[in-house]
């Protein structure tokens, strides 16, 4: 565990944060985006071999365990885990001043980091807080979110997966499916069934379960992009002690709560679509490279696009600013979220209009049918977080003041 400093100015605290990223990692250069140059990939999921994925994951634990000691690791985080007690402004600083150096991809901890970790730290047991939350701030552990399955992905309260309590432990059977990342991942957080003599949403769960634990299952599932991102886990007695339970007995529905809406603002802060401008880049080249920048229709779809993404990352940055307050978001995750999908339905519009049968013939011609794997995802973070009709009903409910 890292110790805590002294307190700094916003200066010092930056002049140390470079001097930390110009001695582990090489500054990015500036290079304008040029068609038919570099990396031919645009897709929304990882397609990496297994080998490739183990690669990328231990570079990431090794990576985060130099920053974690460093004191950047939970910049804003409680002493006591680890973390340095500073300012949202540092946090935001370090995230700025990262952004420019060629780092790991630390995709395979974003679930861990966004999802499960402030879920713990808001309702853990102490001894929860204090066996997973440096680990998963530092490198060490991994973790993934158990929520969806077959019979009830955004229908929540209908879950099936049984918890029995047997003295100070549990028994958990059932499945869970769409799990990202299981496969690579040391703990999840799981929501079941304790209760069924209540409403069906005041009679849930949430623990931390092992997932190397005996009677864990995980198998993976082929997505039609030609990957397997997300695995179906099958537990069959599995025993989870009663202080990794997440909150009380029957209250899950609150806990899961905290997870979702950080969940929501994961995926709802991609600016809708088109947030980096390697990727607005590409599609805007890719429009000139073929001739349609002239179409009055592909135009006005591109504009659509980028206003959009403006808009979601504006509204991205209202609920993270309440967050940051301690405030409880509103609907904004959802509008996040319903965001991101709209606009990746736009840019699969756009890229059948400006490629036509090049979008789904590979002709091996670069910039063509590498667009496909948009096409192939999208339906796959409609599905994520909630469903976009989900987020329709929310935004219908808690904005429009429509009846339920």
């Amino acid at each position: 565990m890292s110790i805590l400093p002294e307190p700094i100015s916003l200066k010092q605290f930056e002049n140390e944060a470079r001097n930390f990223l110009d001695s582990n990692a090489a500054k990015k250069t500036d290079r304008a985006f040029v068609w038919g140059e570099g990396d031919d990939d645009v897709s929304l999921f990882s397609e990496n071999t297994p080998e490739q994925e183990q690669l990328e994951v231990r570079s990431a634990k090794e990576f985060a365990r130099k920053v974690f000691d460093a004191g950047f690791g939970w910049i804003t985080g409680p002493s006591e885990f680890g973390g340095r007690e500073l300012p949202k402004d540092y946090q935001t600083c370090w995230e700025q001043l990262r952004s420019e150096y060629e780092i790991p991809s630390d995709n395979c901890r974003g679930i861990g980091l966004g999802m499960v970790a402030p879920t713990i730290l808001a309702h853990g047991t102490p001894l929860v807080k204090k066996l997973y939350l440096s680990k998963l701030y530092g490198g060490d552990i991994i973790a993934c979110q158990l929520f969806s399955e077959p019979i009830a992905g955004s229908d929540l309260a209908g879950i099936q997966t049984k918890a029995s309590k047997d003295g100070d432990q549990w028994i958990i059977n059932g499945q869970k499916v769409w799990t990202s990342g299981a496969q690579y991942s040391d703990i999840g957080e799981i929501i079941c069934r304790t209760n069924n003599d209540v409403p069906k949403h005041k009679g849930l769960t949430v623990f931390v379960v092992d997932m190397k634990a005996k009677g864990v299952e995980i198998r993976p599932l082929k997505q039609m992009t030609g990957g397997a991102t997300f695995n179906e886990i099958f537990f069959n007695d599995v025993v989870i002690a009663d202080s990794h339970r997440l909150g009380e007995i029957d209250g899950g529905w609150t806990v899961a709560l905290t997870t979702l809406m950080n969940e929501r603002a994961a995926i709802g802060s991609g600016g809708g679509g088109i947030s980096s401008g390697s990727m607005s880049s590409r599609m805007l080249e890719m429009i000139k490279h073929f001739g349609a920048d002239d179409e009055p229709l592909v135009r006005q779809l591109f504009v659509e696009i980028y206003i959009n993404s403006r808009i979601a990352s504006f509204t991205s940055q209202r609920a993270l600013a309440k967050l940051t307050a301690g405030k409880l978001p509103g609907p904004e995750m959802s509008i996040g979220k319903l965001s991101l999908t709209e606009n990746l339905r736009r840019i699969g519009d756009l890229c059948s209009l400006v490629l036509g049968p090049k979008l789904v013939a590979n002709s091996g011609e670069w910039g063509t049918y590498a667009w496909s794997q948009i096409i192939l995802g999208t339906p796959g973070l409609r599905v994520a977080g909630g469903t976009d009709e989900i987020m329709r009903n929310i935004i219908s409910e808690r904005v429009l003041g429509l009846p339920k």
